[in-house]
């Protein structure tokens, strides 16, 4: 085998291909760079305004900032209504990942209940996901110190501080302030885009009625956080605007006064100021806790009160109501007057016992006969007989004209939603609600405040007010003054201007005078005029829940309680220079001389001599009625008393 032959290099051409890859290395190098530079001129020119917003996000998170609602306080500027620091927990739903996961955690360390639960369900189905939806109120400070501590495990899920609502003097004024609650769908979808950032609104009373002006305006603060989502601080903020403030014509003491004046019964109270048409305290009994709905009342606390047999959530000045029985017999006396049938001189020679012409039955006078009776005896004296004859002179369509010319039938325009009109009876509303024709009898019936009436005690409160005030109709109201800023004056609301019920004051006179002569001795009134030291025009009225049967009238007071008449009395005072009128109802109380008259005394006296009234006995034997009534049976289920000259009870 020969030698090896050996291989020349070649410098030149070895040159040449280290220059083609270098070049080519070079290149592609130099492409990367580019598109290195190209990426981050993407990143931090193209694309930087998208990129500092999410940055901006993840660090600066926008907070709604709902404002304090407005305080409430009484005519004398005592708070009923106020807001006390607490805190609440919110969940974005978007943020917080796997729902159920996350409240089987929250459980560990908040109580959470399955009401809250179910109440964050709903709200979550009705919201959407990007925004805060609160899973539990009122967290206690150990509860909040705990969820402090591992905030950081717990993505979307915020402790909030708010102002949680107070109402200081509780059952007192749960008729008329009302109470406000959670946002519920029907909320929402009223409130639209404004329920944003609120937890709570007005459910009931001024709360509902004056949620526009309560509620203020929501404000936005940006807060900056680390990564953990921990707070670090405030770096911009659009203020939030306080609510109004209000404050009511309702006095506190005499609210109170008004409570207690009732002792064990049920009933409702409206005091008013005729010159002004404020009122002065309006109660409802039995009232409730306004405290316990806040928050969410449990299920416990609501079927007591559901279950209570004497309804403490119904409000009876607004939304009851029922045959005013004799309360009214001023009102037709005046309407008889106006309309031209009767003078106050005219009298009727009252025999105990009515009869429409042709027709053998008869309706009877709680006293019997009277003998000749002009307008200010039969007011006085409650006699039935005068106003059987006037109803049927007047006939029905004449009397329901003049009634509501006065205010009935008709919601009397408080601050307070839901009002009832109440019913005035006509041939009309019965052809609506039955198929039975109106009979003469009806309209017989009709003068002494019964049958279909249906008057509320606000209608009365009004009434009585129009009378003690020269014939001025006005426009009730409990908001006297509103005020818009803690340092901002207190503004009057503007009220429309009364109306005149009669334009003859020698009639509203006679009237008046035969209200004063109610109170004197002969008078249905006259036991709570007794040693008074002003002067009281009133009326007594009891509407009958059973009736006679044939000769025999039952004695209300030994009826089972659910059978007892109710007990009604209006009045005002000083009758020389009044200024206040009440109007009261007794629920199952038997008359009104001898139950709802009393408590109308204690009433003004708290008003007109500052005293503290002594509460009244419920018992199912109470004082006993005029004289010329049926005597009072002590035990409840007695025998019947025979009264053949009774039809409807004595006053």
């Amino acid at each position: 085998m020969g030698p090896r032959r050996r291989q020349l290099k070649h410098p030149a051409a070895e040159a040449a291909q280290f220059r083609m890859r270098a070049a080519i290395g070079f290149v592609a190098v130099l492409l990367a760079l580019a598109a290195l530079g190209g990426w981050y001129f993407k990143l931090q020119v193209i694309d930087h305004a998208d990129y500092a917003t999410r940055s901006q996000a993840n660090r600066i998170k926008p907070r709604p900032v709902v404002p304090g609602r407005g305080l409430i306080y009484d005519r004398k500027g005592r708070i009923l209504a106020d807001n006390v620091p607490a805190y609440r927990l919110d969940v974005v739903p978007d943020q917080a990942g796997d729902i159920p996961r996350l409240l089987a955690q929250l459980s560990r360390i908040i109580a959470l209940t399955p009401d809250d639960i179910a109440h964050f369900d709903a709200d979550r189905k009705a919201t959407r996901g990007f925004r805060p939806i609160t899973l539990k109120l009122r967290v206690s400070d150990v509860e909040a110190a705990r969820f402090a501590v591992d905030r950081w495990r717990y993505p979307g899920v915020d402790l909030v501080p708010y102002l949680s609502r107070r109402y200081p003097h509780g059952a007192l004024f749960a008729h008329v302030i009302g109470y406000v609650g959670r946002i519920d769908e029907a909320d929402m979808a009223k409130m639209g885009d404004t329920s944003t950032g609120f937890t709570h609104t007005g459910k009931t009373g001024i709360e509902r009625y004056y949620e526009d002006a309560l509620r203020g305006r929501i404000g936005y603060e940006q807060v900056e956080t680390n990564v953990e989502g921990r707070a670090l601080g405030t770096v911009g903020r659009v203020p939030a605007i306080s609510g109004a403030d209000l404050r009511l014509s309702i006095d506190l003491d005499l609210q109170q006064a008004a409570a207690e004046a009732f002792g064990d019964f049920d009933g409702s109270a409206v005091a008013v100021d005729p010159r002004t048409g404020e009122i002065l305290a309006m109660v409802s009994l039995p009232s409730f806790d306004p405290n316990l709905f806040v928050n969410g009342i449990s299920t416990t606390d609501y079927r007591a009160l559901m279950d209570n047999p004497s309804r403490p959530l119904f409000n009876r000045n607004v939304i009851g109501g029922g045959p005013p029985g004799s309360t009214i017999k001023p009102f037709l006396a005046l309407a008889g007057l106006d309309s031209g049938l009767r003078t106050p001189q005219d009298k009727v020679f009252s025999t105990g016992e009515f009869h429409i012409p042709g027709q053998r039955r008869g309706y009877r006078d709680a006293h019997g006969g009277e003998g000749w009776t002009d307008l200010r005896k039969s007011i006085a004296q409650s006699v039935n007989f005068y106003y059987y004859k006037l109803a049927y002179d007047m006939g029905i369509d004449r009397l329901d004209t003049w009634v509501r010319k006065y205010g009935f039938g008709e919601p009397t325009g408080i601050d307070l939603m839901g009002e009832s009109g109440g019913i005035v009876p006509s041939p009309a509303w019965k052809a609506r609600h039955s198929r039975e024709p109106w009979y003469v009898g009806e309209t017989v019936i009709s003068g002494i405040g019964q049958g279909y009436w249906k008057v509320t005690l606000l209608q009365l409160a009004r009434g009585v007010a129009s009378l003690a005030d020269d014939g001025q109709r006005r426009r009730l109201h409990l908001v006297q003054q509103r005020r818009d800023g803690y340092n901002a004056p207190w503004v009057p609301l503007p009220q429309p201007a009364p109306v005149r019920i009669t334009d003859n004051p020698a009639h509203l006179r006679a009237v008046q005078e035969g209200m004063m002569a109610t109170m004197q001795p002969g008078g249905t009134g006259a036991a709570i005029q007794r040693d008074a030291p002003y002067l009281i025009a009133g009326k007594t009225g009891t509407a009958q829940n059973t009736s006679r049967k044939g000769n025999i009238s039952l004695n209300p007071h030994a009826l089972p309680l659910s059978l007892r008449h109710q007990a009604w009395f209006i009045a005002y005072a000083p009758a020389d220079h009044p200024t206040i009128a009440v109007a009261v109802m007794v629920e199952h109380g038997g008359f009104g001389a001898s139950t709802a008259a009393p408590i109308a005394r204690k009433i003004m006296d708290a008003w007109l001599l500052g005293k503290k009234p002594e509460p009244t006995i419920s018992s199912d034997v109470v004082a006993a009625a005029p004289a010329s009534a049926a005597t009072n049976v002590a035990a409840a289920g007695a025998a019947p008393v025979v009264a053949p000259t009774a039809q409807h009870p004595a006053d």
